[in-house]
């Protein structure tokens, strides 16, 4: 039976400051990880908090960030559908999957961490020994999942994603609903990130593998799949 995986997408489009500012899915963090998974023959199915389309940040298809992974899966009328119809969570069932991988964009700090269906299924393939992982903002989806016995799934784990520092150097901290780096810490994390912002940097824990921005998308996605 062949690596299943599941990889997470935002469904939300704007900013809670209005619809002048747009957000959404950054592209590369998933195709980086798409092409990586599929490379290996990997079977994957991508979801989001309320099924449906997950929307595109319009940063992420700008320079740097359309590179030949990102603008192959925009140039593609089947991969681009992939992401008018996700699945919703009550449609997932944890036991088909080894894994769980949380993409990324702004967008997913308003809509991943409320999600109950995210988080159990995140706590089911985690406790069944499957390995979950985040990239960039993703960790947002990781803050309020907790475990059986009560405790918070990053509580004492070693983990990274987008920083403060970066966030500022976005031009985008007085938008963000939240410091996430701050409330990773709260929740009882081990946070770290790179000496200089916007370089690869990614952090294995176990069967928790963080990544810390857009460019650690595939030095993340490697190494879950390293896991697998």
């Amino acid at each position: 039976m062949s690596t299943r995986i599941l990889l997470v997408v935002t469904n939300v489009d704007h900013y809670d400051a209005g619809p002048s500012h747009p957000t959404g899915l950054w592209l590369s963090e998933l195709t980086h990880a798409y092409d990586i998974f599929a490379e290996r023959g990997f079977e994957q199915t991508i979801v989001s908090p309320a099924g449906g389309k997950s929307p595109l940040e319009p940063r992420s298809l700008k320079f740097p960030y359309d590179d030949k992974s990102a603008k192959a899966w925009h140039d593609d009328p089947a991969r681009m559908a992939l992401l008018e119809n996700t699945a919703n969570p009550e449609q997932i069932d944890s036991a088909d999957y080894d894994a769980i991988y949380f993409t990324g964009g702004h967008a997913v700090m308003f809509d991943f961490p409320g999600s109950e269906g995210l988080q159990r299924i995140t706590r089911e393939i985690f406790e069944r020994g499957g390995v979950v992982g985040a990239v960039c903002h993703g960790y947002c989806g990781l803050l309020d999942t907790t475990l059986s016995d009560g405790s918070y799934l990053v509580a004492g784990r070693n983990i990274t994603g987008f920083s403060w520092r970066e966030e500022v150097l976005a031009r985008v901290d007085k938008l963000v609903p939240y410091n996430v780096e701050e409330r990773m810490k709260e929740r009882g994390a081990n946070y770290s990130k790179a000496l200089l912002p916007f370089v690869s940097n990614a952090v294995v824990d176990g069967r928790l593998v963080t990544g810390q921005n857009p460019g650690s998308a595939k030095e993340t996605a490697t190494k879950v799949a390293a896991l697998l």
